[in-house]
């Protein structure tokens, strides 16, 4: 009986460490796109962006698991879509999409993958970029997609002017795509042996 409340223990103040970091990584996908984003408009009146934000909640799916890697950049990109009258409509189809990012970086990484057990540089290297290159790379084609069906039949925006939006998404997106996967990549390799020797570190299946 003991050792089932230690365990549960340790189960609770593991998942509690880990929403206190998912909101920590918020707040980063939410600074990385506020403030770091360089904005161009499209023609039509949208707006679109280059930024390194997706690669935050890539990174997060991949310290904290699918789950609340796809909530970190769900939440705080939203938040940032929110808080800038120009991004503002597109709140409703950041968070869907984000969470969708960090879901797939997830499964890769921790399903397939497993790269929270012991493996080599290669190895890691290998499924860090897979799991980024391919969750940013559904990015790429979901993104205009879904925001031309978004932009068409729920905002009501002519469909000529939501294909000039989604072609210019299209090519921005596959710019910040390339730039993430090549972040996520590095950042991780640096950050794990600083994780594992700090004790915060999390062993994911």
């Amino acid at each position: 009986m003991t050792g089932q409340k230690t365990a549960t223990a340790t189960n609770t103040d593991q998942r509690l460490h880990k929403i206190v970091l998912t909101g920590l990584m918020a707040a980063l996908c939410y600074a990385a796109f506020a403030f770091l984003k360089i904005p161009i408009p499209t023609p039509g009146g949208g707006m679109v962006a280059l930024h390194v934000g997706n690669a935050f909640c890539v990174l997060a799916a991949l310290y904290l698991g699918g789950v609340y890697g796809g909530l970190a950049g769900a939440i705080g990109m939203t938040i940032a879509d929110l808080m800038d009258p120009k991004y503002v409509t597109s709140a409703p189809k950041t968070f869907l999409l984000k969470f969708l990012i960090g879901l797939i970086a997830g499964f890769i990484a921790h399903k397939l993958g497993h790269i929270t057990e012991d493996h080599d540089r290669k190895y890691l290297f290998f499924w860090t970029l897979l799991a980024s290159a391919v969750a940013l790379g559904f990015n790429v084609i979901a993104d205009p997609i879904v925001g031309y069906l978004y932009k068409t039949y729920l905002l009501g925006i002519p469909q000529d002017v939501s294909k000039i939006m989604a072609t210019w998404a299209a090519g921005v997106t596959a710019i910040n795509s390339v730039a993430g996967t090549v972040v996520v990549v590095i950042a991780y390799a640096a950050l794990r042996p600083v994780l594992k020797k700090a004790g915060q570190f999390f062993y994911l299946g």
